[in-house]
């Protein structure tokens, strides 16, 4: 095996949950060129994943037939020994069965498996395991069918060097005005329409509540279309809190540097928050309870210890009614626990 493309070409937040994956099967072949297929939105943050070699871009299944075409050639002309899909639908199906490549792995669902070489049985649809974990039984499929000792992974996933967070602290402290001796507590209020969230009220609750035991300094981060709710957050607390509106950056890059800079990072299941697990900032995250959405199912990258989830009480019809979450509950357990990175 010269040669692996690694598929996953959905969210964000899906894919930072593929790092321990790539992390495995370079580790477990190091000679091997690792390419991995995202879509444009997550090229640049597979950039900086060390245990990948080349990117190609995906322009999904929204593209027309010519650049689909163009897809399907420059697959072709990498000349990949194999392709591993860690989700399967019929596009991706169909990509890499009109590519060619000669072994093919997926989950057996539906009748996209029809057109892979190999297929996993995994029942995803139970959520039994946390997201990651399903990931990494393909790596371990592929590498025992290929007679490959397996090496297995350990976070922190994501790191940067220090004079690189130095830079990027200096950088904030000027843009934010932020003191830089208080500890930096990051909220994202926006989802990205993955997952629902607390309200804003909550948020504000939580802010307030944090502050109140806890001297950080309080900074509210949003991506492209967020911008109005971090607005409006900070119209909440701005009487009780100070707080800062992180609203512009210079790309995803840039944005991953910046949580970086954090000592505690709090949001909903969305792209952020598995990005600054991937980091190992220590997170707070808050989870609908219905069996797809639940914090397992969703676990981050943290590691041990580092990650506290939250999610409504189960019951019918209350699975993802986020204003179930006890705000008050929430504080009673996390604000002892933030004390060991915000004092």
């Amino acid at each position: 095996m010269k040669k692996v493309l690694v598929v996953r070409n959905d969210k964000i937040g899906d894919f930072m949950l593929a790092w321990p994956s790539f992390a495995m099967l370079k580790q477990s072949l190091p000679e091997c060129q690792i390419t991995a297929l995202v879509p444009n939105y997550t090229a640049s943050i597979a950039q900086l994943c060390p245990w990948i070699d080349d990117v190609i871009i995906d322009p999904t299944s929204k593209a027309d037939k010519a650049q689909q075409a163009g897809l399907v050639s420059q697959i072709k002309q990498r000349d990949f020994d194999a392709a591993i899909c860690l989700f399967s639908n019929g596009y991706n199906a169909k990509l890499l069965w009109r590519a060619g490549i000669p072994y093919r792995l997926a989950p057996a669902t539906k009748l996209a498996q029809l057109l892979f070489t190999r297929r996993l049985k995994q029942r995803r649809s139970r959520s039994e395991k946390p997201e990651f974990e399903y990931n990494l039984d393909l790596i371990r499929y592929f590498l025992d069918d290929n007679q490959i000792a397996c090496q297995e992974p350990q976070g922190p996933y994501l790191a940067f060097a220090e004079e690189v967070l130095a830079t990027q602290k200096t950088q904030l402290v000027a843009q934010l005005a932020l003191d830089a001796s208080k500890p930096w507590c990051f909220i994202h209020v926006g989802s990205g329409g993955s997952a629902n969230n607390l309200s804003l009220e909550q948020y504000a609750a939580l802010i307030k509540g944090v502050a109140a035991k806890h001297n950080c300094e309080f900074v509210l981060t949003a991506g492209p279309g967020e911008e109005a709710m971090a607005a409006s957050l900070h119209s909440l607390i701005k009487a009780d809190v100070a707080a800062y509106i992180y609203d512009k950056n210079d790309g995803l890059q840039d944005f991953t540097r910046s949580l970086a800079c954090a000592d505690l990072f709090i949001a909903g299941s969305t792209g952020p928050l598995h990005i600054a697990a991937a980091l190992d900032i220590p997170t707070i995250g808050f989870f609908p309870s219905k069996r797809s959405a639940t914090p397992l199912r969703w676990k981050t990258l943290n590691t041990a210890g580092r990650h506290l989830a939250f999610c409504p009480p189960a019951g019918k019809g209350q699975d993802t009614d986020m204003e179930l979450i006890d705000i008050d509950a929430v504080l009673e357990k996390a604000t002892p626990w933030a004390a060991q990175y915000c004092s």
